[in-house]
């Protein structure tokens, strides 16, 4: 029996619609909290493949639109069949739908250039990686796990400028709480004001 809590998603997260829904995948997942162990196990098997050969292990391949699928295809492709697809509707977060490829791509183009010269970076790694981070949260790419998906594109990008990846709060982010409303505050500064100080700290606490 399916709980009315299996859908519920924490403050801040986009709601699925009724056709996103219908791509749940694993026919055991009944509550929030299975869907919850299922998403993370695929999550995992997502790191595996990042440190692996088949992994994004330069700037270049990493900063690519088919490399931003990938890796949500790797995070989700067990759990929704529509791992690594673009949203086809707009959501409460994010621009227009039929922008996200151009959306994208320009925001991987900026990165790209910003990280020609390392030694010549317009922001610190850790700033420049946040940056990337804060653009694809606010591009918001797919119906679901855009911030999961962000926070490892960002600590991949940050790794491959040389500085250890991020701790995030050192905290599930997927789960409703204070230190999720914390990363929440600092996102929607950085939106409001271009402040992107607070959410690099909390990104390294």
């Amino acid at each position: 029996m399916i709980a009315p809590d299996l859908f519920e998603e924490p403050a801040g997260a986009t709601p699925l619609d009724e056709e996103d829904r219908a791509g749940l995948i694993p026919t055991w997942v009944a509550t929030r909290g299975d869907l919850n162990r299922a998403e993370h196990a695929n999550i995992v098997k997502a790191l595996v493949w990042t440190e692996s050969r088949g992994g994004p292990h330069s700037l270049g391949a990493l900063l690519k639109e088919s490399t931003m699928r990938a890796l949500h295809r790797r995070m989700f492709n067990e759990v929704w069949k529509w791992a690594g697809d673009y949203r086809h509707h707009n959501t409460t977060i994010g621009g227009d739908w039929p922008y996200i490829s151009t959306q994208l791509c320009d925001l991987l183009a900026d990165v790209d250039f910003q990280t020609r010269e390392p030694d010549r970076l317009p922001w610190s790694p850790d700033e420049l990686a946040v940056r990337f981070h804060h653009r694809l949260v606010v591009i918001h790419p797919f119906p679901n796990g855009n911030g999961r998906h962000a926070r490892l594109a960002a600590d991949l990008l940050v790794s491959l400028l040389g500085e250890p990846v991020f701790t995030w709060g050192a905290d599930d982010l997927s789960e409703a709480g204070s230190v999720r409303q914390t990363y929440l505050d600092t996102l929607r500064r950085a939106d409001r004001t271009r402040e992107f100080a607070p959410l690099v700290s909390f990104a390294r606490s």
